[in-house]
């Protein structure tokens, strides 16, 4: 197995959003950038100077979108608590923005505090520098605390590591992978650094490409553009849906190699996300009648002893550096069993991946 690879081009001179005000609506991925509270021992003030673009705007929602790292619905239960203040007043849930105020905000931590205690780990760091961390996540390891996994979270390592995580939401995570699939992720180490990457991932300009294993041997390319929900009779699973509460949902795929398994074909993917639903590689790749190898949740259960978990690792993360412009990129090489599998199935990796 390789060592991970960094890479950076040019810088790019296009100016970085500033924590100003502005009327856009971002298409926000926000299975990636869900709203989940952290423990924190010391949280310092928002402040936001407002302007002219935001006018006529509820107070609540230019607040979200000039810091999404928060939920708006959290934002609204700091407004209701009073630990948010315009021009020194506290502000209400039904304020209306003018365009020129100063509004302070005091995030307040989040329940369940004993989920997010730091917590001693290996963690494989491929890149990192004052403002973020690029990690390589092994397969088996849950992103934050959940219900029945209040511990050993890549959220604990980081608070652990990087003891001033604790001030930043969610301790700097703005993205997910599921528990196995493996791969990069990229964190915020301060709250400037992650309303940007959050912004990134909101204006789906972060490149993430992933290589997976699936059954059968789906054709050459294609884009599978099908929006998603929760599934209808089991809440664990996702769908493609066209509810009225399904969000789109966008994936680019290659099939870049074939091979086969027991005597079964099997085909080596590499998927591109533009959005990051929960499950949205293997729920997409489903939907054309390919399941992905070792996936016992959306698979066919008398094929899942082939492998353990299922067949996906996230190889590669391109995004703009929060604070220097530069288009960055890092390259990560498949995991072992990952490397074990594909030679039994008579795949060798490409040395060269597509962009």
């Amino acid at each position: 197995m390789g060592h991970a690879v960094t890479s950076f081009t040019k810088p790019n001179m296009v100016e970085n959003p500033q924590v100003t005000a502005q009327a856009d609506d971002f298409i926000a991925d926000s299975d990636d950038i869900e709203e989940a509270g952290i423990s924190v021992d010391e949280i310092n003030e928002i402040v936001l100077n407002l302007t002219p673009e935001v006018c006529g705007t509820r107070l609540d929602k230019v607040i979200s979108t000039l810091i999404p790292q928060y939920s708006r619905s959290r934002i609204q239960q700091w407004m209701e608590a009073g630990h948010v203040s315009v021009d020194g007043k506290i502000a209400t849930t039904k304020m209306i923005a003018y365009g020129d105020e100063n509004v302070i905000v005091l995030p307040q931590p989040a329940p369940d505090e004993h989920a997010y205690e730091p917590e001693e780990m290996a963690l494989d760091v491929v890149y990192e520098d004052d403002d973020i961390i690029v990690i390589n996540k092994p397969a088996g390891l849950v992103v934050h605390p959940a219900a029945g996994n209040w511990s050993g979270t890549l959220l604990n390592g980081l608070l652990f590591r990087w003891s001033q995580l604790g001030g930043v939401p969610r301790a700097g995570i703005v993205h997910r992978l599921d528990k196995d699939t493996s791969g990069l992720m990229v964190v915020a180490k301060n709250l400037e650094s992650q309303t940007d990457l959050v912004r990134q991932l909101q204006a789906r300009t972060v490149k993430r490409h992933y290589l997976a294993l699936v059954w059968g041997t789906p054709q050459l390319n294609g884009t599978i553009d099908k929006a998603m929900a929760r599934h209808p009779r089991d809440r664990i699973k996702m769908a493609v849906s066209d509810s009225l509460s399904a969000k789109t949902a966008v994936t680019h795929y290659e099939r870049l190699a074939t091979g086969a398994i027991d005597g079964r074909l099997v085909s080596l993917m590499r998927c591109q996300l533009e959005t990051g639903r929960t499950h949205q590689i293997r729920v997409h790749m489903l939907s054309l009648g390919f399941a992905l190898v070792g996936d016992t949740l959306y698979g066919k259960q008398h094929l899942m002893p082939v492998f353990p978990r299922q067949a996906l690792h996230a190889t590669r993360l391109g995004l703009i550096h929060p604070d220097s412009g530069e288009d960055c990129a890092w390259y990560a090489p498949l995991p072992d069993d990952f490397e074990e599998l594909l030679a039994r199935a008579g795949i060798v990796v490409p040395e060269t991946l597509p962009e």
